[in-house]
């Protein structure tokens, strides 16, 4: 039986998904949205499934894109790939952002993702794989490295790399963060609570 790999990504302000079967994309779609992802990732999952003929037990990994990016965005997918790998009993392994962009990509390559406030997500790769950790720069300050790579798609990256990982030890999908998250707990005290 054939090894599907379903990838899925909302680190940014899409909500992506592709299905693969050994190297063939058999659905993939993305979707530009800067709110929402909560709300259409599953059902865009579902349609893609739904495309190809296909149910959720029919899948043999989840791929989840693990950011940098949005910190809302990111959590949404990886919550949802952890509980869906629990739910199916299958793995879900967690692809960062940059490593899914330059899946098939000539290297060595610099993968570039624009940011907020004129920033840029960066990582460097070489032939056998990244030569440097993502990073966040202002988009004039980047130094000097490989050529910029042409992305491949956000989601079909994330679905290879997971399928070409099945099988091997990998850790639960977990958010990668450049920065701290925008919201911080109130610095006042609590109200105090009387018996």
């Amino acid at each position: 039986m054939a090894d599907y790999a379903l990838g899925f990504d909302t680190s940014a302000a899409h909500c992506a998904a592709a299905l693969i079967c050994g190297d063939k994309v058999v659905v993939s779609r993305h979707v530009d949205m800067a709110r929402g992802q909560a709300e259409h990732l599953l059902p865009l999952l579902q349609e893609v499934l739904d495309e190809a003929g296909l149910k959720w037990t029919d899948l043999s990994v989840l791929g989840v894109g693990t950011g940098p990016g949005n910190f809302t965005g990111i959590r949404i997918a990886v919550a949802a790939a952890r509980g869906l790998a629990l739910a199916l009993n299958i793995p879900a392994i967690g692809i960062g952002a940059c490593e899914a962009r330059a899946w098939g990509q000539r290297r060595p390559c610099r993968i570039v993702i624009p940011a907020r406030a004129g920033e840029v997500i960066w990582q460097d790769f070489g032939p056998q794989g990244p030569l440097s950790d993502p990073a966040s720069t202002p988009a004039d300050l980047l130094p000097d490295g490989p050529a910029e790579a042409h992305h491949t798609a956000i989601a079909e990256g994330v679905a290879h790399l997971a399928l070409s990982r099945l099988g091997t030890e990998q850790p639960r999908p977990a958010p990668i963060y450049l920065r701290p998250a925008d919201a911080a707990p109130a610095r006042d005290s609590g109200p105090l609570i009387l018996s």
